[in-house]
Parts: structure tokens; C-alpha cells; sequence
């Protein structure tokens, strides 16, 4: 049966955060996932990829069309999630739309800050995980390979990522609006990731008066504490120390939340119910939203702040529209090589059946020779036979043929002579 390729998910447009943190993977996960999504569909799905971020998780697939009608139902099963729970926030491309797709999500174009860099490592690490679980082939492994030069084309040739206001930047703006200048502040880190990474090197250019990385493991917490001059603690410290802050980022890989409401509220009554700023950018998130409805703290996720940083996108849509006109050219270049796969097997069958005419003459011009009838007759009688059958198919095809077959094959046979013929 055919196989397409397939795109399947949410994203940050269908789906708020406490949908997409239902259906998240964190990357120890997609392992298992995709071992048990090419279970539950066999031979149906060939190929797989499971791309899980804070804003979206989709999955890429090389398959027979008919899954994507049955993929919804495997998200919602592993997830333990109700069947039609996911229904209303799902998306599903096919063919020139998925690899449009994909092309356009490496590309910046689809995510929540418009240019946005960080979504292509983190695609690649998706891909990288596929190959290390033995889900790609050599279909997915094209796409992606393509997906990565389109990106690096589109960043290299517009400006679509010029002057990006990242989620760090407007983390800090956020602070900033409560506190006003932060250098009197104290800010929070909690876990020691890409995102934290950044969002730490954003308050530390404006120098607040102390800033503390807490993190699982001290070890990673440190490398990140050096760089901007911080201290460090344990996940494990933070109940006892919590109040000491007044903005706290999070963004962890933990599947249940570090900061309970009991816990928030007991750090509020010790700061007198001085105002915190929360910060959480986790997917799952790492803060029990119940902690919005507290009246001095400022909790904001990571869907607040994709919206406050759209407002500065304006100056950079007229890239959108040269950017998209790459990414449909690039398009078309794979939809031609994908459909020209689907030659393979006549091509290798025609090979075949000339190899095998190849052989009958080359027996039979060597038992002319054995009986003793000389080269040149010899040689004569191959090149006629090879000839002979050459033309065979072509010519009774055209013997057989109807009047409109007939102009069609016309047409398309004097490009099947050979090149010097066609030259003359």
C-alpha cells in the first residue's frame, strides 16, 4: 500500500497549556512512545518522530494514509486521556501539506514568538531520539534533512528573525512591571535547561541584587551558576527558601508541579504579602495555576507570555511572505523527488527484464561462436537481436493502441531513443 507522510498534534494556537501539558514528552519518554505507537499500528506506520516542546507536540510520520484517522485515538489512549478529550485541538496534514508544515515550524514561522531559533534544536533533538530508537528511515531522515536546509535558508536569506523578542526578554519585562528597576530584586531559577539558560542571562544584564539557580542536581545548577554569578541550592531547599524571592522562573522537565499552592502561601504570608512575579514556562507546568488567584502574586504562563511578545512581530511579517515563497519552492522539490520513489520498482523491474534480454544474447552469440561462425556475423546477429527487442515493446504497444493512446505515445517516444539519436 502507498505510504504518505503524515503530521499529527497541537500547538500553541489549538491548544491552551493545560491541554498540551496533558499530552507532553519529556525526552526519556519518546522512546517508549514511539516503541509503542509502531506497536499498536505495525507495518501501517514505516517511520516516526515525535517533536514534544512547550508549546506543541506533534508527531511526523511515514505511513498508510488511513492512520491518520486513527491517530487521535492513540494520543488520547497512552495519555490516559477520554477519546474525544483532544478532538477539538487537533490538526493533521498529509502529503505536500505535512512537509509544508514541517518546513515551516523549523523555520520559525509557526511558533509563538515569530523567528524564534530555539525551535530547531529542538527539533533536531527529535529527530536525533527517532534515529537512536530505530523509528527513521529513509523517507523521514529526506524530510528532515530538507527541513534543516530550509530553515538555515529562510534565517539566512530574511529577516524573519531579526530583532526577536524572546520569552526571556519579556520574562524580564514582566518583573520589571511590578518592580519597576530590579536591581533591589531577588530572582529565582528554578531548573538549569536551555530556557533557564536564557532567561538568567536576561536578568543578569539588568543586575538584580541576587539571583539562585535550584536545580536536581547541584552539579548542572553550578555550571549554570558560574556563568552568571549565582548561587545554587537543591529542589529540596526551596519550601524553606522560597520567600526570599521575588521573582521565580521555572521551567523543569518534572511531570507533577514544584510549587504547590500551600507552599506559595506560605511564603506570601512570610513576605509580609509583598508582591512575587512567577514565571513559569514548564510544559507540564511546574506551578499549580491555583497560584494565579493569590492577590499579591503575579503568576504568568508560558501562553501569557507568547502573547505579550506578538506585539512586537509587526516590523517582521513582510519577511513572512518571502519566507514562504522559499519554503513552498522547497516543497515542490520534495513532493518530485518523493513521488519520483514511487518509480523505483518499475525501474528496477525494467533493468531486470534488459539484463535479462542482455544475457539470452550474449548465450546465444557465444554458442555461435563455439560452433566456429565468425565474430563479425556474430556480432552482426547480437547487435540485431538486442535491436530487435528493443523495439518490441514500444512498437506493439503502439500497434495496440487507440487513437488517443496512440498521439500519446507518440509523443512520448522519441524521448525513450537514445541521446545521440535524439541530437541529430
Amino acid at each position: 500500500m502507498a505510504v504518505d507522510v503524515l503530521t499529527f498534534g497541537l500547538n500553541h494556537v489549538s491548544a491552551p497549556v493545560a491541554v498540551r501539558e496533558r499530552v507532553s514528552f519529556s525526552s526519556d519518554l519518546l522512546k517508549p512512545a514511539l516503541d509503542g505507537l509502531r506497536s499498536a499500528f505495525g507495518a501501517s506506520v514505516r517511520e516516526a518522530a515525535i517533536l514534544s516542546t512547550c508549546n506543541r507536540t506533534e508527531i511526523y510520520c511515514a505511513a498508510e494514509p488511513q492512520v491518520s484517522e486513527q491517530l487521535p485515538a492513540w494520543l488520547a489512549e497512552h495519555n490516559r486521556l477520554e477519546a474525544g478529550a483532544l478532538k477539538p485541538h487537533l490538526y493533521r496534514y498529509q502529503q505536500n501539506d505535512a512537509v509544508r508544515h514541517a518546513f515551516r515550524v523549523a523555520s520559525g514561522l509557526d511558533s509563538m514568538v515569530l523567528g524564534e531559533p530555539q525551535i530547531l534544536g529542538q527539533l533536531k533533538d527529535a529527530v536525533r531520539a527517532a534515529d537512536e530508537a530505530g523509528a527513521l528511515g529513509t523517507l523521514l531522515h529526506q524530510l528532515f534533512q530538507r527541513t534543516f536546509s530550509v530553515a538555515k535558508e529562510v534565517r539566512s536569506q530574511t529577516a524573519i528573525g531579526a530583532q526577536s523578542v524572546s520569552m526571556a526578554a519579556a520574562a524580564v519585562r514582566l518583573a520589571e512591571r511590578v518592580f519597576g528597576n530590579l536591581s533591589e530584586a531577588s530572582v529565582l531559577f528554578i531548573g538549569a535547561g536551555e530556557m533557564i539558560e536564557l532567561c538568567a542571562t536576561h536578568f543578569a544584564a539588568v543586575q538584580p541584587r541576587q539571583m539562585m539557580v535550584a536545580n536536581r542536581t547541584l552539579e548542572r545548577a553550578d555550571l549554570l551558576a558560574t556563568r552568571i554569578s549565582a548561587k545554587t541550592m537543591t529542589l529540596a531547599e526551596i519550601p524553606d527558601q522560597l520567600a526570599d524571592f521575588d521573582v521565580i522562573v521555572s521551567c523543569t522537565a518534572s511531570s507533577l508541579p514544584i510549587l504547590g499552592l500551600g507552599m506559595v502561601e506560605r511564603a506570601t504570608r512570610q513576605r509580609r504579602y509583598r508582591p512575587m512575579v512567577m514565571v513559569d514556562l514548564a510544559v507540564p507546568r511546574d506551578i499549580e495555576p491555583e497560584v494565579g488567584r493569590l492577590a499579591d502574586v503575579y503568576l504568568y504562563s508560558v501562553d501569557d507570555l507568547g502573547r505579550m511578545v506578538q506585539s512586537g512581530t509587526d516590523s517582521r511579517k513582510a519577511a513572512v511572505v518571502q519566507a514562504e515563497a522559499i519554503i513552498e519552492t522547497r516543497v515542490q522539490n520534495f513532493m518530485h523527488w518523493l513521488e519520483s520513489r514511487a518509480s523505483v520498482p518499475a525501474i528496477v523491474d525494467f533493468q531486470q527484464a534488459a539484463d535479462e534480454v542482455r544475457m539470452h544474447e550474449l548465450d546465444r552469440a557465444r554458442r555461435l561462436l563455439a560452433r566456429g561462425v565468425s565474430p563479425e556475423e556474430v556480432m552482426e546477429q547480437l547487435a540485431h537481436g538486442l535491436t530487435q527487442k528493443y523495439m518490441h515493446g514500444p512498437l506493439s504497444a503502439l500497434n495496440r493502441s487507440e487513437s488517443a493512446e496512440r498521439q500519446q505515445l507518440l509523443t512520448i517516444l522519441p524521448r525513450l531513443m537514445p541521446r545521440s539519436h535524439r541530437q541529430r
